[in-house]
């Protein structure tokens, strides 16, 4: 049954404690390497792509989705997000739209599948993440045409009919000052429409759009990034942050100082005024396992969480659309 959208943005919110997991192609190709996540900025530069992905090289053989589950447990995280593509364009399900995915990869799991399975086993409200911005199928600000939008759609579609309700769709390299399509090429009304056209109950979150909720269901902050809301700011909202210096795992987060679960509780405080959940990254290494030091990061975070006073309020005076 189709819900109003402000129950939606509602009952979004009222999780107030989330993981964000970011595990792709990047894992493997940047892991020692002082590129943070992508080729960023080859777009606007003009410049010739510089690190194209093998698929061949994917072959995260330990890959255990259920201790990524528990992870977000020990943190008492209520909700997940998976990249299931980034700007790269590898995609971890077993896509018939590319062969640039994991069906190519030496590991051919489906990690899709595999992340909603275990997080959904775990009582985890599981949704995902796909990038707008795809640099293995040249789809950026300078170009999105019609096929590449019937492209988009098509992944969407799978991901979407294929692997059962998707609570959330966490869309980046949309509209976005680092890159991706234009609203112009591809309008959020567009998007918007399609997806609810299949899942009448799946939030629309726009990376890109922090201004308004004119082109994305909830405003998203990557605060790790220097993204945040002003103390006016009421909601709804999503905020994104790390532990680590990047979003994707590197060799050096094995023995790397993280930033302090005190840290972290304190910015859930803040985020809860201003009716915007926390997402903490989780950064699986690239044999597909979070290192000890992160999940000890996260345990002792979930025993701060609880000392936290809930708050489950309806918040009010947002700008629905």
């Amino acid at each position: 049954m189709k819900r109003e959208l402000t129950d939606l943005q509602k009952d979004f919110v009222n999780l107030r404690n989330g993981v964000f997991i970011h595990f792709n192609s990047a894992t493997e190709q940047f892991h020692d390497s002082e590129i943070e996540d992508w080729d960023y900025g080859i777009t606007e530069k003009n410049d010739p792509r510089r690190h194209e992905f093998n698929p061949a090289s994917w072959n995260p053989t330990e890959l255990d989705c259920e201790q990524w589950a528990q992870t977000a447990i020990s943190a008492k995280a209520r909700f997940a997000a998976l990249t299931a593509k980034h700007h790269e364009g590898f995609c971890l399900w077993p896509t018939a739209v590319t062969e640039h995915c994991v069906r190519n990869g030496a590991y051919k799991q489906d990690v899709v599948k595999a992340y909603l399975e275990a997080f959904r086993n775990a009582g985890i409200t599981a949704g995902l993440y796909f990038s707008m911005l795809d640099l293995q199928h040249d789809i950026t600000e300078k170009k999105c045409t019609s096929a590449d939008k019937d492209f988009i759609k098509a992944q969407l579609r799978e991901l979407l009919e294929n692997y059962g309700e998707i609570p959330f769709l966490i869309f980046d390299g949309w509209n976005a000052p680092w890159g991706g399509p234009r609203d112009s090429d591809l309008p959020f009304q567009e998007i918007d429409d399609f997806v609810k056209g299949i899942q009448p109950n799946c939030l629309v979150m726009n990376i890109g759009c922090v201004e308004s909720l004119k082109d994305t269901d909830v405003i998203f902050f990557e605060n790790a990034f220097g993204q945040s809301a002003d103390e006016s700011f009421q909601g709804p909202g999503a905020a994104a942050n790390l532990y680590a210096g990047t979003w994707f795992w590197k060799d050096i987060h094995t023995t790397a100082d993280l930033k302090t679960a005190e840290w972290a509780a304190e910015r859930v405080k803040e985020y809860n005024r201003r009716n915007t959940c926390f997402l903490m990254n989780i950064s699986p290494n690239n044999r597909g396992t979070v290192d000890e030091n992160l999940r000890e990061r996260f345990a002792e975070f979930g025993r701060l969480y609880e000392e936290i006073p809930p708050i489950e309020e309806v918040p009010e005076g947002w700008l629905y659309r």
